[in-house]
């Protein structure tokens, strides 16, 4: 956006020329430091304005003098690896630069730089304007500024951009290089430079961009014509203003009043919905009767009556394409949105089903890549940078910047992965690319009743609450005596959570951890790892990546973590610990890690959610420490052997009534002399999983099984429970077996 601080070019060279004629390496935040910017704006923007940097003095002969630049703690040493190699690499390559051995070349290149210091004039001679004193006539977009005003004035003073696009095709002299090209991020470098030019004219007071998706030309605008002299003279004029463009091959900025308009409404929300039911897609039906629906009996409910009357809605289709994208995805498919119709919503009618709403129809529908809702109906928070800008992308037609997106880390790791790495890696899995036009099929959804189904003895309104909690706390431990089906639960409401139990979906948003004791901060966040070189590397661990997964996806992602207090929490997750905490799931609470790159600042995002359990029942483990306690909501387990668990052994698995209630009677009785043992107690019973048959389990004789289970895995169970009175263990196992 135009109001953002912004890295300066000159800075940014002033800063590396005095550091290579000191022969010393200079930090990320260095640059940022120069530009007055901090660090947490200025981030996600480094790799754009360095390649930049790279372009323009590729241009001039010189050599890349980004490559003394390297991350805050390397700065003794010069070395540049990870993301940041990957970065200069990139922009090197995009300026037509042979790579061979990458560590001899950024090596190479750094002893060119230091070389040339010397020599090096002392500014890049952008002047006030920042621009290359060798391109007199600025950059190529203002060559469209009289041309939008033609456009416009033969349009009848306004018109849809399309509109424009349309026009100066038809009317001007243009080859179909230039109409045909793409900017270096991928999107339309025609529509691209005319997009720029708008941003200057409404600067400029000739063009009045407020009305969504129309350009209306001012009186002045009317009055005025541009030739190419007067073009630039306004452009340096604005230029000297302070506006002033990034790249022109970045995309175009939005207008200032679209996105004032878009969020003057702090209580406005924003919402994508899906349209396509059982019954077929209802985009048609909606937009004719002017209303979006829920096609569910028992879902979204609650979400639709959240909406109110001046929100702003989109409709839209999720697939996957893997053939014809307009970024570089290593030949992975990639989730793609697409954008049928926004619209403003006027009326809920509060059924939890149907809103009224006035509908403008896309045509053609604009497609949105990465950062998608698959869910029917999302909503979206326009204080997180990553939704914004899809908002923005949806409501004001801002166009989608491919280069930020490909930098995401989770994005940057997936697209450069090599095919076999292993399953850690890869968060999502990929899947062969459909019709263009296509839904996905929907997969099999999965909810509490589900549970029920698959042998959870627990009342429907236990497991609704459970999952509840696990929506809002963010974070919970399943806890009870060994037996009573934590790990079992703890997977099916991380299945209810993201909505389904397909395959491909859990495994990209589930994981499942096991604590232990020399587990480390190190192993689960972040910590130093040999290469293959010998050299060390920082390499992030399960935890972080699964944080920079959800960050950059907005579905629920869940981490199962099992025996939680088997390692050190405390010193497992480190300061994540603090950021756990569901009140503090926000980008302004950000810490710098133990292990940072450069000064980096990380959340857990508010759609990462953490299931934990625990055995109370194992002595060898200490206390949990009670800042783990206030950060997680605790569940306790109990033996479950009521009626639930006696129709699911007579009618699953076809045990005999007498068998059923022999087996209760004994489990219990046992269960109730443990819990009144003083040197035990209740944490220490005998749960119901041990004498729970498998769905569909053959068992002729229900007795013999019985006796089975009893002497393989209850008795030694109670024989380690009493290891200093065997005889206590002894009895026990005689009356089970009696």
């Amino acid at each position: 956006m135009v109001d953002e601080q912004r890295l300066n070019l000159e800075k940014t060279y002033e800063v590396i020329r005095r550091a290579a004629l000191a022969h010393r390496f200079v930090s990320y935040s260095e640059i940022a430091e120069a530009s007055d910017v901090p660090w947490n704006a200025a981030w996600r923007r480094m790799p754009q304005h360095l390649g930049q940097l790279v372009r323009l003095t590729h241009e001039r002969g010189w050599p890349i003098p980004s490559a003394i630049v390297v991350n805050k703690g390397d700065v003794d040493t010069g070395k540049l690896d990870g993301t940041a190699r990957e970065g200069l690499l990139a922009a090197a390559k995009d300026v037509g630069l042979t790579v061979g051995d990458p560590e001899q070349f950024v090596k190479e290149e750094q002893q060119k730089v230091f070389a040339w210091a010397a020599t090096a004039p002392e500014t890049l001679g952008l002047g006030s304007s920042k621009r290359d004193a060798t391109n007199p006539a600025g950059p190529r977009f203002v060559q469209y500024f009289g041309p939008v005003l033609e456009a416009l004035r033969a349009l009848g003073g306004e018109g849809k951009p399309k509109d424009v696009y349309d026009w100066i095709v038809a009317n001007g002299d243009l080859p179909k290089s230039e109409i045909d090209a793409t900017t270096k991020g991928g999107n339309a470098g025609f529509q691209n430079k005319i997009g720029w030019a708008r941003f200057y004219l409404v600067k400029g007071g000739l063009i009045d961009d407020s009305q969504r998706g129309k350009w209306v030309l001012t009186q002045e605008g009317r009055d005025t014509t541009l030739d190419a002299s007067s073009s630039l003279a306004l452009f340096k004029e604005i230029r000297a203003r302070g506006w002033e463009d990034d790249d022109e091959e970045s995309p175009a900025p939005i207008g200032t009043e679209a996105v004032a308009e878009l969020f003057d409404d702090s209580s406005r929300q924003f919402w994508f919905a899906g349209a396509a039911w059982s019954e077929g897609d209802q985009l048609d039906r909606f937009l004719q009767e002017g209303i979006w629906q829920n096609g569910y009996d028992e879902k979204f409910s609650d979400l639709v009556r959240k909406i109110k009357p001046g929100d702003r809605i989109a409709i839209k289709s999720s697939f996957v394409k893997k053939h014809n994208l307009p970024f570089e995805a290593g030949g992975k498919s990639v989730s793609c949105m697409r954008i049928k119709a926004v619209g403003t919503v006027r009326e809920n009618l509060n059924d939890g089903k149907t809103v009224r709403v006035d509908w403008v129809p896309l045509n053609p529908p604009r497609d949105w890549f990465l950062y998608t809702y698959r869910t029917t109906l999302h909503q979206a928070d326009p204080d997180d940078d990553l939704a914004r800008r899809l908002i923005l992308f949806t409501f004001a037609d801002l166009q989608q910047d491919f280069q930020f997106w490909t930098r995401v880390p989770y994005f940057s790791r997936k697209f450069s992965a090599s095919t076999t790495t292993a399953s850690l890696e890869s968060f999502f899995v990929d899947q062969e690319e459909t019709e263009a036009d296509a839904e996905v099929a929907d997969v099999p959804t999965y909810a509490v009743g589900d549970i029920a189904k698959e042998g959870c003895f627990l009342p429907p309104k236990t497991l609704e609450s459970a999952l509840q909690r696990l929506a809002e706390k963010k974070n919970i431990i399943l806890q009870g005596p060994p037996g009573t089906g934590k790990t079992w639960l703890a997977k099916r409401l991380a299945y209810a959570l993201i909505g389904t139990k397909d395959r491909k979906v859990a495994r990209a948003r589930t994981r499942v951890v096991q604590f232990h004791p020399s587990l480390s901060y190190e192993d689960f966040v972040r910590g130093w790892r040999p290469t293959e070189g010998g050299k060390l590397e920082l390499v992030d661990g399960v935890f972080l990546k699964l944080v920079q997964a959800a960050s950059a996806v907005p579905e629920p992602f869940v981490l199962i973590i099992e025996e939680i207090n088997r390692g050190n929490p405390a010193q497992v997750f480190g300061e994540m610990l603090t950021l756990l905490e569901d009140t503090k799931r926000r980008p302004e609470e950000a810490l710098e890690l133990a292990y940072s790159r450069d000064g980096e600042r990380i959340h857990i995002p508010p759609n990462l959610h953490v299931i934990g359990t625990m055995n109370i029942a194992d002595r060898s483990l200490a206390l949990v420490d009670l800042a783990l306690r206030r950060r997680f909501a605790f569940l306790s387990l109990e033996p479950q052997l009521g009626p639930l668990w006696q129709a699911w052994c007579a009618e699953k698995v076809g045990l005999d009534k007498a068998t059923i209630e022999m087996i209760e009677q004994k489990v219990v009785a046992l269960n109730q002399a443990i819990s009144n043992d003083r040197s035990l107690g209740a944490q220490f019973r005998i749960g119901h999983s041990y004498v729970t048959p498998q769905e569909g389990a053959t068992i002729p004789d229900g007795g013999a099984w019985f006796e089975q289970i009893v002497q393989t895995e209850i008795g030694p169970l109670l024989e380690e429970y009493w290891f200093d009175a065997p005889e206590k263990a002894a009895e026990a196992k005689r009356r089970l077996l009696a």
